[in-house]
């Protein structure tokens, strides 16, 4: 049965003061670090833009932003910012807030971004919103959330069946929901933006690759969760975890949807019209 409002991201699970928790967040930005800084380099991102990182985890991405795309500033939100404390980047100012509050309004930026994030929201419909509101009127929206395109119905093997129980586990424990992300682009749209358009990125997974370690490391962080369900017991999900560093592993990761809009039309316009810029 589908729990109801038991926990939240970084409470009921994957808490910050878990030993290694800081680790397997960066595993996921080495996955996917370098498609979020493509797409960003494609939509501009670049001096004079100020920056607004919601879900900054490590503030890899952030300092991205800042050290290689040259923007001036950037705000790096997250309701735990011990990952981000000690970095001394200039240009980078971190803040600790939840910004499903009523009152969260930190300004209005050039670049709205937030990657897996509203996935783990049960109010991502009305965040979806407050971002947008976010988004200055030159400005875009970035959003990133998971997909998976074969667990429901590729064929039953450890690996899909511990997958199956690992999305159904955190949606009884935290109220994950990956269900709506390929509507992202009508959503976008609905909410007004313009030129939306969207792109999948499912990394491959090989032996010791960071998606791969990334999940491994989520599976024992979500274990007790998963074997309540019901579908797994512990010897499946060690057969899963060896088929993932076996150089026999024939399986699609979940992946990576990433959809934009800008909040006018003539600010997408000027920015194709830059010479390089994506058409």
């Amino acid at each position: 049965m589908r729990g109801t409002d038991t926990g939240r991201y970084g409470e009921g699970m994957f808490r910050p003061e878990e030993t290694g928790e800081a680790g397997r967040i960066d595993l996921g930005a080495l996955a996917y670090d370098e498609v979020s800084a493509a797409r960003l380099t494609a939509l501009g991102a670049g001096p004079g833009w100020n920056c607004l990182d919601v879900g900054a985890g490590t503030g890899t991405l952030a300092r991205w932003l800042l050290e290689s795309a040259g923007v001036t500033t950037v705000l790096a939100v997250d309701r735990d910012t011990r990952f981000l404390a000690a970095d001394g980047t200039p240009g980078l100012t971190t803040l600790n807030a939840d910004i499903t509050a009523p009152d969260f309004d930190p300004g209005r930026f050039r670049l709205v971004h937030a990657r897996f994030v509203l996935m783990h929201l049960r109010s991502w419909r009305r965040i979806i919103a407050k971002l947008v509101s976010l988004v200055a009127p030159d400005g875009v929206l970035v959003l990133s959330d998971a997909v998976d395109l074969t667990s429901a119905t590729a064929p039953g093997t450890p690996y899909t069946t511990v997958t199956r129980a690992m999305w159904q586990a955190l949606r009884e424990t935290i109220g994950t929901d990956i269900s709506w992300v390929p509507d992202y682009p009508q959503l976008l749209h609905e909410e007004g933006l313009y030129h939306v358009a969207a792109e999948i990125h499912v990394p491959p997974l090989v032996p010791d690759s960071a998606i791969s370690r990334f999940w491994a490391d989520t599976w024992g962080r979500t274990r007790g969760a998963m074997l309540a369900t019901g579908r797994v017991d512990e010897a499946q999900i060690e057969r899963a975890v060896h088929e993932l560093s076996s150089p026999r592993c024939a399986a699609l990761s979940p992946g990576m949807l990433t959809a934009w809009g800008w909040k006018t039309a003539e600010a997408a316009c000027d920015r194709r019209s830059r010479p390089g810029a994506e058409p």
